[in-house]
């Protein structure tokens, strides 16, 4: 076995693996016993912040004089811009709720108040996610650079709907493995500035891999569909793929592979080897 890591090992100014691991336990109690209206609004203003962020990416994805790894790379980088409002502005996030089963393994919450914590969250975030859909479109900030940003919401929505069932799961589990690192070493910091250089790389990466966050496509993908139904169509793009449907076909697996991602390869491993291992 090896060597339980010390504070010290990490400086002062930073929390410990093991810190770590404790504080998202006490905070998985937190969220799983907080008020119903507390954690409706406090996943709204998440679902918005992390739509947010991809408003500013398709920013990005909308200057074609970019090359393909410096667009990916920059838009990764900008929508950091959601996550970085939740962890420091304030927000309850599924994505991130997903460590919440670190409290559940540990036997301090049960898997019923898990369960209830991620579909509050997850309504929420939807609904936090559609109020921008309305705001953004009201406000026809998609015909910036001549529609090329609603043309770059179109494009990126019919590329998430079409792959299959499986393909997005597995993008679904590789996407919050990287977002609840992200998150985990936001936790060992403790100036907003700590905080924020923890979590963009990790962001950055999953954005640039093209991988799949069930709450971003909470607000693309209806977006692209109310662009779409109003004949906001980029010339020679096939667009039967943006429907409803397709959607709720998109967030299933999306949303399933996330809780693998998150609640598995992050939370129950890190629990495993910080708590578990040293419990006694």
């Amino acid at each position: 076995m090896g060597v339980e890591p010390s504070k010290q090992s990490f400086g002062s100014e930073c929390f410990s693996p093991q810190e770590i691991e404790a504080n998202v336990e006490k905070m998985g109690i937190k969220k799983a016993r907080s008020p119903l209206m507390a954690s409706l609004l406090q996943a709204f203003l998440a679902g918005l912040y992390i739509g947010l962020g991809g408003l500013f990416f398709c920013i990005v994805l909308a200057d074609t004089t970019l090359g393909f790894a410096a667009q990916r790379l920059l838009g990764g980088l900008v929508f950091a811009l959601g996550l970085g409002l939740v962890a420091i502005a304030g927000g309850e996030l599924f994505t991130g709720n997903c460590l919440i089963v670190m409290a559940w393994f540990q036997g301090q919450i049960r898997a019923w108040e898990v369960l209830k914590n991620w579909s509050i969250i997850w309504v929420g975030n939807f609904i936090g996610a559609l109020t921008l859909v309305f705001l953004v479109f009201m406000s026809h900030h998609y015909a910036m650079n001549n529609g090329e940003v609603g043309n770059a919401v179109v494009k990126l929505a019919v590329s998430k709907l079409s792959p299959d069932f499986t393909t997005i799961f597995f993008k679904g589990i590789l996407c919050n493995i990287l977002v609840c690192l992200g998150m985990w070493m936001s936790y060992a910091g403790k100036s907003v500035a700590d905080k924020m250089a923890g979590l963009v790389l990790p962001v950055a990466a999953f954005i640039a891999a093209g991988f799949e966050h069930c709450i971003a496509n909470m607000y693309l993908l209806p977006l692209a569909y109310v662009l779409v139904q109003h004949g906001h169509v980029p010339a020679g793009l096939d667009v039967s793929v943006v429907t409803i449907p397709a959607i709720i076909h998109n967030l299933i697996p999306a949303t399933l592979g996330n809780i693998v991602g998150g609640g598995f390869f992050v939370g129950f491993i890190y629990w495993a080897i910080y708590r578990k291992a040293y419990q006694h």
